[in-house]
C-alpha cells in the first residue's frame, strides 16, 4: 500500500472514531487497528495525533465547503443562496451519525492544548463568516445581517447536537427568513 492510500485510511478512520468518540477517547493503537496500518507507519505519516486532527478538519472544512455550495449554487437569488445554508444544515442533522460540528467538538477537547486545531476551528468558522458576508453584500443587505444569519446556522448546530433536535435548522431557517426580508427592505 503506497503512503497515499495509507494516509487516506488512517484520516477514514481517524474521522469516523473522533466524531463519533471524540479524540481523547480514541488512542493511537485503536487508530492504527481501525485504519490497518503498522503504528510505525502510522507516525511515518503524521507525526503526532494533533496533525492528523488538523487534517482531518481540513477534509470536513472541504466537504462543509462543497455541500454548501452545491446546495447555493442551485439557487437563482442571493436570498436564496443564503437560505440553502439552513437547508445543508436540515440535512446534515437528519444523518444518523450527526454528533454536531466537528470544529467546535475539536476546539472544546483540544482548543487550549493543541494550536493547530484550535487555528483550523478558528479558519473554519472565519471562512464561514466570509462566505456568508459575501452572500448578504450580493443580497445588498447592511452587513450586520451576515453575523446574524452566521449565529443562527451555530446556535442551529449546537442545539440539534446537544438537545437531538434535528428541526433546530428549520426553525434557524424560518429566523432567517425573517432578518433576510426585514434587512431587504430597509
Amino acid at each position: 500500500m503506497n503512503d497515499d492510500t495509507a494516509r487516506e485510511l488512517v484520516l477514514d478512520a481517524a474521522d469516523r472514531l473522533y466524531y463519533a468518540r471524540g479524540i481523547q477517547a480514541v488512542g493511537m493503537d485503536e487508530l492504527r487497528s481501525e485504519a490497518g496500518v503498522s503504528l510505525k507507519r502510522l507516525y511515518q505519516l503524521f507525526a503526532s495525533k494533533e496533525a492528523i486532527v488538523e487534517q482531518v478538519l481540513r477534509r470536513r472544512n472541504n466537504a462543509w465547503t462543497r455541500g454548501i455550495l452545491e446546495l447555493a449554487d442551485q439557487q437563482p437569488t442571493p436570498r436564496g443562496k443564503l437560505l440553502a445554508i439552513y437547508d445543508f444544515l436540515s440535512g446534515w442533522f437528519a444523518e444518523d451519525d450527526f454528533r454536531g460540528c466537528a470544529f467546535i467538538n475539536s476546539f472544546g477537547e483540544l482548543g487550549a492544548s493543541a494550536p493547530g486545531v484550535a487555528e483550523a476551528a478558528r479558519s473554519h468558522k472565519s471562512s464561514f463568516q466570509q462566505y456568508v458576508g459575501a452572500l448578504v453584500r450580493d443580497a445588498g443587505a447592511p452587513p450586520s445581517l451576515a453575523p446574524q444569519l452566521v449565529l443562527l446556522a451555530e446556535g442551529a448546530q449546537t442545539t440539534a447536537a446537544i438537545l437531538k433536535q434535528p428541526d433546530a435548522a428549520t426553525q434557524a431557517r424560518a429566523a432567517a427568513e425573517v432578518l433576510i426580508d426585514a434587512a431587504l427592505s430597509r
